[in-house]
C-alpha cells in the first residue's frame, strides 16, 4: 500500500489539475477544437476542388479529341468538297467557249472573267453560222454552284435552239429560250402548295452579220453598250428575266438592229461590276461610273482595257469582299474578219 500510494497522490492531483484547468482555461479548448474542425474542413474543400478540378480537367481533354476529331473531319470533308467543286469548275470551262475562238472570231476582243466563288453563275456564249456570229453574256440566278448547274442548262439550251431549232433573230432565240426554261422548271405538274422555282437568267444576245455589217440584240434585263464618236449608245433588254415570266404577262422580246461603223466597240456584261461595293462610303459601283471608265479605256487596245477594268475594280473594293460573280466582253466587230460590204 505504500508503495503506490504516491502514484494515486500524483494521479489524483493532476487530474485536480487538469480539472482546475479546465476550469480556468475553458476557451482555450473550444479554439483547439475550432481550429482543428477549420483544418478538416480546408482540406475536405482542397479535396474536393482537387477532385473537380480533375474532372473539369478530364472533360476538357475529351472535348478536345473530340474536337480535334471533329475538325479533321470537317478538313476532309472541306477538301472533298472542294476538290468536287474545282473538277465542276473544269466542265463548266469546257463547256464554255476558249478565248482561242473568241479571237478567231473577234480578233480584237477581250473577256473579263472574275467569278464569286470557284464556280459561276454568269457565262459568255459564242458560235457562228451561216456566217453569222452569235454571242451573248448571262447572268443566272445566284452564284457559286447553284448558279453553275443554272448556266450549263443555259449552255445547252442555246446550242439547241440555235443548231437543232434553227433560230438566228435574238428576239426568237430568247422566247424560245424562255420557253424552254419555263418548260424545265415550271412544268404544271406540281401541286399550288409546293415552292414555286423562282430563279432565271438575265442576257444580252447578239448577232452579227458578216456580210451587211448589221447587229441585232435582244436583252432579258440585260443592255448593250456600244461607244461610237466618244458616246455611248445604250439599247436597253426588256424588263423581264428568262424563267421569271408569268405566263398571264408573258410577251415577246423586242428585236433591235443597229447598222456597225467602223469605229465602234461593243460591250456586253452582267451586273457584278456596277453592283460590287468598295469606294470611300461602301457603295456600289454603278453604272454611271461604269459608262465613264468605258469612255476613258474604249480608244485602247483590248488586252490593256482589260488590264485597267481589273485595276479600277481593285482599287474600288479597296478589301471590300467580292459580291456577285463579274462578267464583261468587250470587241472591236470591224477589226474581225475582213468583213467585205463595209
Amino acid at each position: 500500500m505504500s508503495i503506490c500510494f504516491p502514484n494515486i497522490l500524483h494521479t489524483a492531483h493532476r487530474s485536480g489539475y487538469l480539472f482546475l484547468f479546465w476550469q480556468t482555461q475553458p476557451a482555450y479548448f473550444v479554439y483547439v477544437a475550432i481550429v482543428l474542425l477549420l483544418i478538416l474542413l480546408l482540406f475536405h474543400y482542397r479535396t474536393r476542388n482537387l477532385r473537380i478540378a480533375n474532372q473539369i480537367l478530364r472533360e476538357k481533354e475529351i472535348a478536345s479529341k473530340e474536337i480535334a476529331r471533329q475538325k479533321e473531319e470537317l478538313t476532309l470533308k472541306n477538301r472533298s468538297i472542294t476538290d468536287s467543286i474545282n473538277y465542276a469548275k473544269r466542265i463548266q470551262m469546257a463547256m464554255m467557249p476558249s478565248d482561242k475562238i473568241f479571237s478567231r472570231l473577234f480578233s480584237d476582243s477581250f473577256i473579263y472573267y472574275k467569278p464569286k466563288d470557284i464556280v459561276s453563275g454568269d457565262f459568255y456564249w459564242i458560235n457562228e453560222k451561216n456566217d453569222k456570229i452569235f454571242f451573248a453574256v448571262a447572268d443566272c440566278t445566284g452564284h457559286g454552284v447553284p448558279g453553275a448547274f443554272m448556266s450549263i442548262i443555259g449552255f445547252e439550251l442555246l446550242r439547241n435552239i440555235i443548231f437543232t431549232q434553227q433560230l438566228e433573230e435574238p428576239a426568237s432565240i430568247l422566247d424560245q429560250l424562255n420557253s424552254d426554261f419555263t418548260a424545265i422548271f415550271h412544268d404544271g405538274s406540281r401541286s399550288p402548295n409546293e415552292m414555286t422555282f423562282r430563279d432565271g437568267m438575265d442576257i444580252g444576245f447578239c448577232v452579227i452579220d458578216k456580210k451587211t455589217s448589221l447587229l441585232e440584240f435582244a436583252g432579258a434585263f440585260s443592255p448593250i453598250y456600244i461607244i461610237r464618236n466618244n458616246s455611248i449608245i445604250e439599247i436597253k433588254g426588256n424588263r423581264s428575266s428568262i424563267g421569271l415570266i408569268d405566263e398571264k404577262e408573258k410577251e415577246s422580246f423586242s428585236n433591235h438592229q443597229i447598222k456597225l461603223e467602223k469605229n465602234d466597240v461593243v460591250y456586253l456584261f452582267s451586273d457584278g461590276y456596277a453592283d460590287q461595293f468598295g469606294g470611300e462610303k461602301g457603295k456600289k459601283f454603278k453604272y454611271r461610273r461604269f459608262r465613264y471608265l468605258l469612255l476613258n479605256i474604249h480608244t485602247m487596245p483590248m488586252e490593256k482595257q482589260k488590264v485597267l477594268i481589273d485595276q479600277s475594280m481593285q482599287q474600288w473594293m479597296k478589301g471590300c469582299e467580292q459580291v456577285d460573280d463579274i462578267l464583261i466582253i468587250g470587241l472591236n466587230p470591224y477589226l474581225d474578219g475582213d468583213y467585205q460590204d463595209r
